[in-house]
């Protein structure tokens, strides 16, 4: 209450000086720059390292646009932001780079610190050097050169930084008030500001949730465990950081929940659990299959399944490597009794759990894609949901079932085996037919009708073996509705049939289309011709055929041999004997 007075007063005092002057001192946007840096340099895909080389690049540009030289090439003088120097914004976002750099140091060492516990120390001295950092720039931001806005966002940041300190000291008292406090503040701002800041602070809010659920936790509110499973189904099928955060924080949840459980009953046998992680996950199992229960969409709840999957390979490997360990020691199965050992049997117990979360998991992609594929297509160029898509969600379901008959310590259990043999009835039937579905895709009749005989024969014996199991199988997928729709889905098999075998009898001719010719050809006879409709309609041949066209014409005059001309001697001048004077008289021009 104290904390939400004083920030109403800092924002009552803000409006004010807002009315009274125009001068609103310095400012700075200090949630809104982290988060751009952030997601700008690194951490939107969880590099710190990253993130930190960008925070001192950029401290290494203020300090030089500001002349804020830290001595020379040759020596180190140290020099701290004072309150005296606070004519520019720019030594506010210096001070506020350097707790991030430490801040980001701190985050890559916790990440390092998963396989060198050794750095857990360093670790927790950087996180100290960012809360310092944070502490300086909230006592300069307490200046009166500084704006209200500004001075509330430090003191939230500086109550961040200090929270996680004392988380990482595990003082969970300390810790939760730090954090509240720096909630607290976000949330009034939040509510006095513009839609844009107010998404950024209510992500922080959000952000800082899980760690204020886990610190009550660890003080001793019993509730706080199912409101991080809350949180985490609420987070939908999003990954990131936040996603991380609370997985880590459920894992240590149940960890030290964990430590009261010793033994687990399957099937009529109690199994002591001495396998940490095998606690730990029985123990978020029953949780985990209520936050599936609980999802709000289909992505939600794959990725429940998919994590649920995940932890139980996990457990599986660990356990079965403890069963190598103790081979030497223990018999996998006792000569006298004929029995497997606790550890084989607490495997084949996970192995189940397992199949069976892909049973359920296969069975649930299964019933959205059959809704999907009930739905008219919008877009046919895009590809839409197939038969052919079904039939192998329940080709993997029943490969899990052949493995669940065939667990080692329940070979001797025939209600179990009748179970699996009555589900593996009912996936047959459900794959048989949409595989007959595929084929009335393709105008294959009479293999479909054959197909849909025998789903109603899968189906009829499944209703008459349920009779003795009907209490123990109710999660199983309705037969009733499928012979309903079987019988349905015959009808109309049965009408499209004889209309394409009617339309074939009526109109012969709409079996020779397949000769290739174009429309343009055959327009004196009508045929129902599909690819007409398509994309590429055959209406006429291209490239044109090639046709005969004249050539230039070349004349030859042979009429000329066969002209008789008219004798033209009588015009043409007689050349007279004249010896030599007439030769003489020729050269000198006599005779001319």
């Amino acid at each position: 209450m104290a904390v939400e007075k004083h920030v109403e007063a800092k924002l009552a005092g803000m409006d004010e000086k807002k009315e009274n002057s125009g001068d609103e001192g310095l400012g700075l946007e200090i949630l809104q720059i982290i988060k751009e840096s952030q997601q700008q340099h690194g951490l939107r895909h969880g590099d710190y390292q990253r993130y930190r080389g960008y925070c001192s690049r950029r401290m290494r540009r203020l300090r030089k646009t500001l002349g804020f030289r830290m001595g020379n090439r040759h020596k180190f003088t140290g020099k701290k932001v004072t309150v005296e120097m606070l004519s520019d914004n720019r030594y506010l976002l210096l001070v506020l780079m350097e707790a991030e750099r430490a801040w980001s140091y701190a985050m890559q060492l916790k990440q390092e610190a998963n396989t060198e516990p050794r750095k857990r120390f360093h670790l927790l001295s950087r996180l100290r050097k960012a809360a310092k950092h944070g502490e300086h720039l909230g006592r300069l931001c307490e200046s009166h050169r500084v704006d209200a806005k500004t001075k509330l966002e430090a003191q939230a940041y500086t109550s961040y930084l200090s929270g996680m300190v004392q988380f990482e000291l595990q003082q969970w008292k300390a810790a939760m008030e730090a954090f509240n406090k720096c909630k607290t503040i976000y949330e009034k701002l939040a509510s006095a500001f513009t839609e844009e800041l107010a998404v950024l602070y209510h992500q922080r809010v959000e952000e800082i949730s899980p760690n204020i659920r886990y610190c009550a936790y660890n003080i001793g509110d019993q509730n706080a465990m199912n409101d991080l499973m809350q949180m985490r189904l609420s987070a939908g099928g999003g990954g990131g950081m936040m996603a991380e955060k609370l997985e880590t924080l459920i894992t240590q949840t149940r960890a030290k929940q964990a430590a009261t459980m010793s033994e687990v009953e399957w099937r009529g046998r109690t199994v002591p659990v001495k396998i940490d992680k095998a606690r730990i996950f029985l123990l978020g199992l029953g949780d985990t299959e209520a936050a599936i229960a609980q999802a709000a969409n289909e992505d939600t709840k794959e990725r429940l399944y998919e994590t649920l999957l995940a932890e139980c390979r996990d457990t599986i490997q660990a356990v079965r490597e403890e069963i190598k360990s103790d081979a030497q020691r223990e018999r996998a199965v006792d000569a006298d009794t004929g029995k497997v050992s606790n550890l084989q049997y607490l495997h084949s117990y996970l192995t189940y759990i397992k199949l069976c979360t892909v049973v359920k998991r296969n069975e649930s992609m299964a019933h959205a894609l059959h809704g999907k594929l009930k739905e008219p297509q919008p877009d046919e160029s895009k590809r839409g949901p197939r038969p052919q898509d079904l039939i192998r969600l329940y080709d993997i379901i029943l490969q899990s079932l052949a493995e669940l008959s065939a667990l080692q310590g329940l070979e001797e259990d025939h209600t179990f085996q009748k179970e699996v043999s009555l589900k593996t009835l009912v996936y047959k039937a459900y794959r048989c037919f949409f595989i007959a579905q595929s084929y009335v895709l393709v105008k294959k009749w009479s293999e479909a009708l054959v197909l849909y005989e025998r789903v109603l024969k899968y189906a009829r014996e499944v209703q008459s073996k349920a009779k003795s199991l009907n209490n123990r199988l109710q999660d199983l997928p309705d037969v009733q509705e499928l012979i309903s729709e079987v019988n349905a889905e015959k009808y109309s098999l049965q009408a499209a049939a004889i209309l394409d075998t009617g339309d074939a009898a009526e109109a012969p001719q709409q079996l020779q289309v397949k000769d290739n010719k174009p429309l343009c050809e055959r327009l004196e006879a009508f045929h129902l011709d599909p690819a007409l409709l398509g994309k590429q309609p055959n209406l006429v041949p291209f490239p044109p055929d090639f046709q005969p066209v004249p050539c230039k014409p070349l004349f030859f005059d042979l009429a000329l041999n066969h002209v008789a001309f008219p004798p033209l001697d009588d015009k043409v001048e007689q050349k007279g004997k004249g010896g030599l004077t007439g030769y003489i008289k020729g050269i000198f021009g006599f005779g001319s």
